[in-house]
């Protein structure tokens, strides 16, 4: 019978500029090396029942990321902690591993929304930036340009009702930005757009290259904790 597991694990340092498909390549030889017996899917092209709750854009850290799979065989979760844990190099880091019911979608599909922390290196008062989030969040509508998949136009897009929550702390030379984004299949907002219209909006010059962004957390419909 099928057993399915969450592993909750963080990725920063050099790890970040690793991309979602090469990350997935490394989870599948870190589980071949161990042992663990992966569940494989049905047909011509079969291939092993894993994947993220949502892709990581390359160059972001992430502080709770989630992968789910399937073994043909039961094992604790601490047992393929203890396994997989020496496999990890610099910047990937196992911190939790748990039975995911079976009864629950996938966790690409039950995803909502995510929790985003942005670092802008640049000094301004608290006063000040309280007023510029506010006029930014007031706008009728919050125009940022993305890219269309189909033929890869830019186009300019209205975000505002896809920001669930936007707040700032005026720090040390750095404004620090956190944010609540659409995230999941229904809809999906990428910091990206927040930040390229924030600036924009703002009047902040600062190179992209400089900006560092972390996902904190992914939630879930209908209240589901991992």
């Amino acid at each position: 019978m099928a057993e399915r597991y969450v592993i909750k694990f963080s990725k920063g340092g050099y790890a970040k500029y690793t991309s979602h498909l090469d990350l997935l390549r490394f989870f599948k030889r870190a589980f071949r090396k161990t042992g663990i017996d992966l569940r494989y899917s049905q047909g011509f092209n079969p291939h092993p029942k894993l994947g993220f709750a949502q892709p990581l854009s390359l160059g972001y850290s992430g502080a709770e990321e989630l992968l789910e799979f399937e073994t043909d065989t039961y094992n604790e979760p601490e047992k393929i902690m203890e396994l997989l844990k020496p496999e990890m190099p610099e910047g990937l880091e196992i911190k939790q591993c748990d039975h995911l019911d079976l009864k629950v979608k996938s966790l690409a599909g039950e995803a909502e929304s995510a929790d985003y922390t942005v670092m802008i290196p640049f000094e301004i008062s608290r006063e000040e930036l309280e007023s510029i989030i506010l006029a930014y969040l007031d706008q009728d509508e919050i125009k940022a340009l993305k890219r269309r998949k189909k033929d890869k136009k830019m186009i300019e897009t209205d975000i505002k009702k896809q920001i669930r929550k936007l707040e700032g702390t005026a720090l040390e030379k750095m404004i620090c930005l956190n944010m609540q984004l659409d995230c999941g299949s229904i809809s999906n907002c990428s910091p990206e757009l927040v930040i390229s219209s924030f600036c924009r909006f703002a009047e902040l010059d600062i190179p992209r290259y400089s900006i560092d962004v972390e996902r904190k957390k992914i939630r879930f419909y209908n209240n589901l904790q991992i």
